[in-house]
């Protein structure tokens, strides 16, 4: 696409803005003050604190089994949450990844059970998760249907094809090689290294390069700030639209095979419940529900930080039903103290 098609304010809103040149008089901004703009920090001053409190409160918090445990559910949560991140920031919501996971992990363990080689098994699981947000996609990319309608729709029959596939029974007795993929370790100078947690890893540097050294993730985070210049520009929506419900699918189903093998058991409720928790963790990392503003590195806090503060509940003997409210306060405390800071940002 050649800039001689492109009005200088449509190029304005594609390009990543360059610094202007220090005027004489002016004060350049402080790195300090940039640095405290990013919610990022935040999120981490305050996975600290949890941390800090935590492990005051309770000796069992530090203890190596409950820190590997703890990081063995954020790296499936953070996976999934990794695709829901990039929807929303189009400007959109996935409220189908829960039921998406549940539909992978029993998938896989069905082509397990009916003696289908692991690497194709996990396809097939792969598949279905992808098939689920290829269809969202082209519900609300190529029909123009609201988002929330279109995959709260997708999450009852992705729900409902876990249920139907097994009448609602679980399935037991997976393979060995196969659960060694979400409760394997690997040990590296010394140090235990979950293998879900590599795999969170992986996915999240290549997440990070596509939405940051790609021209579709460029366009991402555009067509959040202003569809319509993507529009004007002669850019596909439509097709971004599509990729990205399609990707938050693959994500969602890499997330839920991981859970599955975690678990050692495919369950058709599994993950029933979870989206606002996915949806709940990338905006405590700072994706904003708006559109056009996100990070990676906050998904992963976002989700850090949500799944510390519950394991520390249970490890404090606090009821389970206190979970919600818990989680639904820190919600509202970190989107507030994000906006206040924001205003006094912009204000001075």
């Amino acid at each position: 696409m050649s800039d001689q098609h492109n009005p200088p304010a449509i190029r304005a809103t594609l390009e990543p803005e360059r610094p202007a040149p220090p005027q004489a008089g002016r004060a350049r901004p402080k790195p300090l003050r940039a640095l405290a703009g990013r919610q990022e920090l935040l999120v981490l001053g305050l996975l600290l604190l949890a941390g800090i409190v935590l492990s005051l409160r309770s000796e069992n918090f530090l203890q190596p089994t409950n820190l590997l445990n703890l990081a063995r559910g954020v790296s499936w949560f953070a996976i999934s949450a990794l695709g829901v991140s990039m929807v929303i920031l189009i400007g959109g919501i996935d409220l189908s990844v829960g039921a998406v996971m549940a539909l992978a992990g029993l998938v896989c363990a069905l082509a397990l059970q009916a003696g289908t080689p692991l690497p194709l098994a996990i396809g097939a699981g792969l598949l279905s998760g992808t098939g689920v947000g290829m269809a969202n996609g082209l519900l609300v990319g190529q029909l123009n249907l609201p988002p929330f309608i279109v995959t709260l729709g997708t999450m009852g029959l992705a729900r409902g094809l876990a249920l139907g596939l097994t009448g609602g029974a679980p399935v037991r007795e997976l393979p060995a090689s196969f659960r060694m993929l979400g409760q394997g370790d690997l040990r590296l100078a010394g140090v235990t290294l979950p293998l879900p947690l590599l795999a969170m890893v992986t996915m999240a540097l290549l997440v990070s390069l596509l939405l940051h050294q790609t021209v579709l993730g460029r366009y991402i985070y555009t067509l959040g700030r202003d569809e319509q210049a993507l529009r004007v520009a002669g850019v596909a929506t439509t097709r971004i639209k599509i990729t990205v419900y399609t990707f938050s699918g693959l994500l969602a189903a890499c997330g839920g095979i991981i859970m599955t093998a975690w678990l050692g058991v495919a369950a058709p409720t599994a993950a029933e419940g979870y989206e606002l928790d996915i949806i709940a963790a990338a905006v405590i990392g700072g994706t904003s529900l708006f559109g056009g503003e996100g990070s990676v590195l906050g998904v992963v806090l976002g989700t850090l930080l949500m799944l510390t503060v519950r394991n520390g509940m249970v490890m404090l003997g606090l009821p389970a039903y206190w979970q919600l409210s818990t989680i639904g306060a820190m919600i509202l405390a970190v989107v507030l103290i994000d906006y206040l800071r924001r205003r006094r940002l912009t204000h001075g």
